[in-house]
């Protein structure tokens, strides 16, 4: 599930909770630095994690991100992404060589994103989770999974298209 499992502060913190709970996942708040869209610095727009960190095999998934849909078709996402991809390949010792992104087979805006960032698709698993009951619908629902990597040999294309990219971008 994205999001909190209801649109209140307890809600959010009750999801910070549990994300932060679950074993080798690492998360982040994504907090403006300046003022924007009406909101003040400091004010959270979303969150995303390190997970399914696999130290000895130097590989890790970027995922849990939720990002606020007014900030959707901004810098917040590629920007979160470049400097969590630049910590990964750059700074963690030992650095990883596969950096790992997944999303459900029917979000089509996700797989646009992670696209542009300059992962490849590699390819589709088909009924790989049981997403649960949520909002309207009352029923789980099996879901294809679409996989999307970037490797250590790749980083400095990745960086530099998008470093280029940000540089182009509003907020």
């Amino acid at each position: 599930m994205q999001g909190p499992p209801e649109w209140s502060v307890k809600g959010f913190e009750t999801e910070l909770d549990r994300t932060l709970s679950l074993p080798d996942v690492v998360g982040f708040a994504m907090v403006l630095k300046r003022d924007a869209g009406g909101l003040p610095a400091g004010h959270a727009v979303g969150r995303t994690t390190f997970m399914d960190i696999r130290e000895p095999h130097r590989g890790l998934e970027i995922g849990r991100t939720w990002i606020g849909r007014s900030f959707h078709s901004t810098r917040v996402n590629p920007e979160s992404k470049y400097l969590m991809l630049r910590h990964a390949f750059e700074t963690l010792r030992p650095t990883a060589i596969r950096v790992q992104i997944t999303t459900n087979g029917t979000n089509m805006q996700s797989q646009r994103a992670i696209e542009n960032l300059g992962a490849v698709r590699e390819g589709v698993l088909r009924n790989a989770r049981v997403m649960p009951a949520w909002h309207d619908r009352t029923e789980p629902l099996v879901q294809n999974w679409v996989y999307y990597s970037i490797l250590s040999e790749e980083w400095p294309v990745v960086k530099t298209r998008l470093e280029q990219r940000l540089a182009g971008l509003r907020l």
